[in-house]
């Protein structure tokens, strides 16, 4: 058997859609699962589509996500070049179409814009429109193609298909599928840039690197006959082809921009972790057989069974990606959720207080790192509030008792000298138990005056201990005054 070869082979377009990033996923489990080599190739033939750094994004998200490829522009073990425009420029896609033209399963096409807008639309098996190409210029004589050539005059090369039976394309996720050849137009291999097309360099660079499985979106199902004809043609070996199911939105339409969330980028810029966004696209898909949602890298490429891929599109759920998220943000080693988390504190508090502190306060509590912000702006000072948040009936308690409370406690937290969590806690274990109160009928009011909010990241005394004893004492007493005044 062959050494399994993948490929991923992204446009320098911009950043990197959720579908592309699946796609090279499932590329580098499918070849890591079976000990095989993941190739990274660059197809930027089509030049008006290029944008400035998005090769530059390419590199770094595969990087972040763990997804190193074996081979590719920078790594080149005796493929290369891995970059499409460098391959055309040598001549390598004009060389193989002129072969097919030579064998009579291409030939030249002088077609202008105005003729080819003339032709007639038909309708295809499924109901679609389809323009298909009437072979005008296949009978043309090869001295009318050289004396054309000669004149200068535009020119692309086209893919002889035949008018007449079927072509059968095998998909290891949909099956056969067979399309009727009159439906199938004679694409254009060559274009009058003198570039090839993205179908025709794809199955021409998959061959010589010696790609052994094709992974990619089912949008592109619809042209696979036409690869099989072209490998036919060569008669090279058709690799095997692994075409993904849709991704969709909430709505069930097709994810995009306008989403927010349709790229990798976008969704580390909303918070989300890298490992949390490998996991979640894997299941975008896939599902292990026994149900399992958490993943390590390492652990996908263990489990990943392609044939386990489903047919039917995908809902991109962020609900719970979002919840994936906050697993890992649980599981996360200490000091790296604090550098990750760092940023947000500070825009939400500009005091200078423990950070570390308030990142462990947060650390099991949010879902992606933005959250931080909103549950953690009490720090920076308490807003105004409605006195009814003193009333809880589980702590029995109202604003009433609360004063009695707090008034009560202030000359014992002034006396307090140790102001850490642990020593608080007990200090004021130890005043409820002296005054026959449950604790929480302590916490709830010296809670709610430090922090003027009804749910926190953390107790009573966890953010006293952050706040310091001259902050927390002033909030104590301001919210007497308040509880006073009311």
């Amino acid at each position: 058997m062959k050494k399994v070869r993948t490929r991923f082979a992204p446009s320098p377009t911009g950043r990197m859609h959720v579908g592309n990033l699946r796609t090279a996923l499932y590329a580098y489990l499918i070849a890591k699962h079976e000990g095989g080599d993941f190739i990274l190739r660059i197809e930027d033939t089509d030049q008006e589509r290029f944008v400035e750094g998005a090769l530059e994004i390419i590199y770094r998200t595969l990087e972040k996500t763990g997804l190193v490829h074996d081979e590719g522009p920078d790594k080149d073990k005796g493929v290369g070049p891995y970059v499409q425009s460098q391959r055309q420029a040598s001549g390598l896609y004009l060389k193989y179409a002129k072969q097919l033209v030579e064998q009579g399963d291409a030939y030249y096409c002088f077609c202008d814009k105005e003729r080819l807008d003339s032709l007639r639309t038909s309708v295809s098996a499924d109901g679609t429109d389809i323009v298909v190409y009437d072979k005008h210029c296949l009978g043309l004589k090869k001295e009318e193609v050289e004396a054309n050539l000669a004149a200068g005059k535009p020119w692309v090369i086209r893919l002889n298909v035949p008018n007449e039976g079927e072509t059968t394309f095998h998909d290891e996720i949909y099956g056969d599928i067979t399309v009727p050849n009159q439906e199938l137009d004679d694409m254009i291999l060559i274009k009058s840039d003198g570039f090839p097309t993205y179908n025709f360099a794809n199955v021409i660079d998959d061959h010589l690197m010696g790609i052994t499985h094709v992974v990619r979106g089912n949008e592109y199902l619809s042209s696979a006959p036409k690869y099989n004809r072209l490998y036919e043609a060569f008669g090279w070996d058709v690799p095997v082809y692994v075409h993904c199911p849709l991704i969709t939105d909430e709505e069930h339409k097709k994810l995009s921009k306008r989403c927010g969330h349709s790229s990798y980028e976008d969704l580390i810029d909303q918070g989300f972790v890298s490992e949390a966004v490998v996991n979640y696209v894997a299941l975008l898909g896939w599902c292990p057989s026994d149900n399992r949602e958490i993943f390590t890298l390492q652990e996908l490429v263990e489990a990943f069974d392609y044939t386990h891929m489903s047919k039917s599109p995908a809902v991109f759920d962020t609900v719970k990606l979002k919840w994936m998220n906050g697993e890992y943000l649980k599981a996360m080693e200490e000091e790296r959720f604090y550098e990750l988390a760092k940023p947000y504190i500070r825009e939400a508090v500009s005091k200078d207080l423990d950070l570390k502190k308030i990142a462990a306060l947060v650390k099991t509590r949010i879902e992606i790192l933005p959250d931080i912000r909103e549950q953690i702006d009490f720090f920076e000072a308490v807003l105004d509030y409605d006195l009814s948040m003193y009333t809880h009936k589980k702590m029995k308690t109202s604003p009433e008792t609360s004063l009695a409370v707090l008034k009560e406690l202030l000359p014992v937290l002034e006396g307090q000298e140790d102001f850490t969590n642990d020593a608080l806690f007990e200090t004021l274990k130890g005043y409820a138990s002296e005054k026959g109160y449950k604790i929480g009928y302590v916490m709830w009011p010296i809670r709610t005056a430090v922090s003027g909010k009804q749910n926190t990241p953390g107790g009573a005394t966890e953010i006293m201990d952050v706040l310091g004893k001259g902050e927390s004492l002033k909030r104590i007493r301001d919210a007497v005054v308040k509880l006073e005044e009311a």
